[in-house]
């Protein structure tokens, strides 16, 4: 290609740049009077990201593929929404771990994110409403629910807004190069179990696994101590200037964390929406049949069912239950009609879009 040639793109490129900052920011003039119009009301709608996440990937025709195109107008949106007021979203700290990189993946880099010591403690800080939104893991594709999530749902009053789906990489990191004289391997225990064979294969047997409350807490340790070492993400490498002794070290290859976003708000309809309840039965012969029947009868599809201990007896349970549908839908309402009839116990965690990305 000539030199020529080579030109005649790059001004074309520059004319399109001078296009593509005059419509973003009549997009933002926008999005900031649709503020205005809303005063002091709820600033986001995860329906409507939804609908133009989704309408956005139908409408791409190439060569730049859907997925990246939903993900470069989800940061125009967080940006346009911070104009209108930047949102605070808590997640499991510090800076660094897997549920940090699932808040900015579904609220955008504009958000501030809060970290939180525990699960329990970014619930509470929405609860009181000193962030907006608390973005929790609820399950992964290898270890299955997780439980302190689940337990929390019972009782709190947020209602879930939406979901993310991560997909999940783990790397053994270290402050020093090679596994020569390690002596122990921090991490998160579901990080420690999604990585054991690999750890069996390529550790001798007296290195040490170390459980502790986050990926990123595991390697703020290692950044402290030559004979440590972390399993964590690209972020909490970046964040702890740690080096990569290997890379996608997770046993199974399409590792992926699901996440919840619960915030005060109730979820209108968005086209595709997920509904999640969680129920209880009395403790008797046939009373799971008795919970699963008005959804079978009312062509109610469900998409998850898991069980957990009660704390208000023993040997007793409740069950989190995902289903297809919108809380306002016929059929769906209609179940939750029947279930209230012989359920000991309902409540609908909400109404909230399936992940667009």
């Amino acid at each position: 290609m000539s030199e020529e040639q080579l030109s005649q793109h790059r001004d074309a490129i520059d004319a399109i740049d001078e296009q593509i900052i005059q419509l973003l920011n009549q997009r933002a003039n926008h999005a900031r009077s649709i503020g205005e119009i809303k005063g002091s009301g709820i600033v986001y709608r995860p329906e409507r990201e939804a609908q133009v996440l989704s309408r956005v990937k139908s409408l791409n025709k190439g060569p730049l593929s859907g997925e990246t195109m939903a993900k470069l107008f989800r940061e125009i949106m967080s940006a346009c929404l911070a104009l209108e007021r930047p949102l605070t979203i808590a997640y499991l700290g510090p800076e660094g771990t897997f549920s940090q990189a699932a808040a900015i993946k579904q609220f955008g880099h504009a958000a501030h994110t809060m970290a939180c010591s525990s699960i329990d403690e970014a619930f509470r800080v929405v609860e009181a409403k000193t962030a907006d939104y608390v973005v929790a893991p609820v399950e992964n594709s290898t270890e299955g629910a997780v439980g302190r999530t689940l337990d929390l749902m019972v009782n709190t009053p947020l209602k879930i807004c939406g979901e993310v789906v991560l997909r999940i990489h783990h790397h053994l990191l270290r402050k020093v190069e090679g596994k020569a004289g390690l002596l122990r391997v921090y991490s998160h225990a579901q990080s420690l179990s999604q990585c054991h064979e690999w750890l069996n294969k390529n550790l001798p047997a007296e290195v040490q696994r170390v459980s502790v409350a986050s990926n990123a807490e595991a390697a703020r340790l290692a950044s402290l101590d030559e004979l440590s070492a972390a399993i964590a993400g690209d972020a909490a490498a970046e964040n702890y200037a740690l080096m990569s002794l290997a890379q996608n070290i997770e046993d199974e290859p399409n590792n992926t964390t699901r996440f919840l976003v619960l915030g005060m708000q109730e979820v209108g309809p968005s086209g595709r929406d997920k509904t999640s309840l969680v129920i209880s039965a009395p403790n008797r012969p046939g009373a799971l049949h008795t919970l699963v029947e008005p959804l079978a009868r009312n062509g109610v599809s469900m998409d998850k069912f898991e069980s957990r201990p009660s704390r208000a007896g023993l040997w007793e349970y409740v069950f989190f239950v995902d289903v297809e549908g919108h809380i306002s839908g016929a059929p769906l309402q209609a179940a939750l009609a029947e279930l209230s009839d012989v359920a000991a116990f309902v409540k609908v965690l909400g109404s909230y879009p399936v992940a667009v990305i």
